[in-house]
């Protein structure tokens, strides 16, 4: 039994999840406002917090920093109705052991405090991003990204980032940079596979004068560069293993040796990324076991795109408003929208972007027609051609929720109406899952069930059965 703090200005919501807890087991304390909730905790004998972020006066996130500042908190866990990126990002910087969206389920609810209590879980971690400087999308992929970007931010552990070319490694490094301590030092990328095997140790340990012919000058070096910030060392799979010698002897004893100089001491955290599978390159000795443990302290994998069909719409407009000559906002169609869910996406994000780059260049209307996109074929994913009349017709959010509730019913096809390992399918949180139930008023005893059929609820099995 734990002593559980509700802090929520939604005095119903308090009660419903003080209810909850009473069924699980649990006592519930309850408060309406940041200011309360501090005072109360300053009394201590609280086991764990959930907290609104959003209430007038001290949100949620002031909350977190003045307890903090404090030095000591019970474990807390975020709620709020409209999860974003940044306050994401920001909530788990400050300590927040999750972030998850309102409402919340009873199941749920009871995971979460497994995870937040003493013996409790560890929190997973997974990854994905989108090819700007920004975290966009929503999905539960993204969200578990986000979480890690801002546990990982402030502290100074080697990330590995893997995932497919094009996926987002890069932004993903960035933003941990970004909303850590080192914020304000340099962020220095190298791409090791661009560069020649010859030339990479000058790029990355620098040089003296007269070092090498052609040497005409001093050069710093990617490490030297990146002094007090973070050095971003992408595609590291493609490095040899001479030069991964060297890089392995700079990770242990922090120096780096310019090419024909002296060893100079050098303050840099270490983001790495490949698309490569490290643990294969390891077994046949093409990557040197000890620098593979040294780089992969925390393992990130970034999903594909097309394993994130949630993300494809919100970052396809995201990437035409950035593409607007004007910077105006750009919306899709339905037609649009719905091709860009048919296509396979082998480019990940960066095919994403480009392709929204090219219809801001050559389409002059304020609405993307389908026909845009002509140049991406006919696609093969998730919404058939077949009945693509009536799927698309009327407004798009009239067309995305159709093809929502396909692909539930889908996923509640697939996993014989197992409702969680419908929502794992799907690729979504169960809390999720039940509300979306309720708004397309589905009911699981109405689908017919196929558990041990041949479709998977993915985007490819989901074509056949949107109508």
């Amino acid at each position: 039994m734990a002593r559980v703090l509700i802090v929520d200005d939604d005095a119903a919501l308090r009660a419903g999840i003080a209810e909850t807890l009473g069924d699980l087991g649990h006592v519930a304390e309850q408060v309406g406002d940041g200011a309360a909730a501090l005072d109360r905790l300053a009394q201590g004998g609280v086991d764990a917090v959930l907290l609104d972020l959003r209430m007038p006066g001290m949100d949620g996130l002031s909350v977190l920093r003045a307890l903090r500042e404090r030095g000591a908190m019970p474990p807390v866990a975020v709620l709020t109705a409209v999860p974003t990126a940044a306050n994401t990002i920001e909530a788990m910087r400050l300590g927040a052991v999750d972030h998850v969206a309102k409402p919340i389920g009873r199941a749920a609810l009871g995971e979460l405090l497994e995870r937040m209590l003493p013996g409790g879980a560890a929190l997973a971690t997974a990854a994905v991003a989108d090819a700007s400087d920004a975290l966009v999308g929503n999905s539960a992929a993204m969200r578990e990204v986000q979480k890690a970007v801002g546990m990982l931010a402030d502290s100074e552990v080697t990330v590995m980032i893997t995932g497919e070319t094009g996926s987002g490694k890069e932004v993903v490094a960035r933003a941990i940079h970004r909303h850590g301590r080192r914020a304000a030092k340099p962020f220095v990328a190298v791409n090791c596979a661009a560069i020649p095997a010859g030339l990479l140790e000058s790029q990355l340990f620098g040089h003296v004068r007269g070092a090498f012919t052609g040497a005409v000058g001093e050069a710093l070096g990617s490490f030297r560069e990146a002094h007090r910030g973070t050095l971003f060392l992408d595609e590291i799979g493609d490095m040899d293993l001479a030069m991964q010698a060297k890089l392995l002897r700079v990770l242990q004893e922090r120096v780096v040796v310019p090419v024909g100089g002296k060893e100079v001491p050098v303050d840099v955290r270490i983001l790495a990324a490949t698309h490569h599978d490290l643990a294969a390159m390891v077994r046949d000795g093409k990557f040197r076991e000890d620098l593979y443990w040294r780089l992969g302290v925390v393992p990130v994998r970034l999903p594909a795109l097309r394993e994130r069909l949630a993300d494809i719409v919100p970052l396809a407009e995201h990437f035409l408003t950035l593409a607007a000559a004007s910077g105006a906002a750009r919306a899709l169609s339905a037609e649009a929208a719905a091709r860009l869910l048919r296509h396979r996406w082998p480019g990940n994000v960066r095919e994403l972007r480009n392709a929204m780059e090219r219809v801001a260049a050559l389409a002059r209307r304020a609405v993307v027609a389908v026909e845009d996109l002509a140049f991406l074929g006919d696609g093969d994913g998730a919404v058939a051609d077949a009945g693509a009349e009536d799927m698309l017709a009327g407004t798009l959010p009239e067309a995305v929720a159709r093809l929502e509730a396909a692909m539930i019913r889908r996923a509640l096809a697939r996993s014989g109406g197992n409702r969680a390992e419908a929502a794992r399918l799907l690729g979504i949180h169960r809390q999720l899952l039940y509300e979306k139930l309720r708004q397309h008023r589905l009911e699981v005893s109405d689908i017919r069930t196929d558990p041990v059929g041949k479709d998977d609820g993915s985007a490819s099995s989901v074509a056949k059965d949107v109508e």
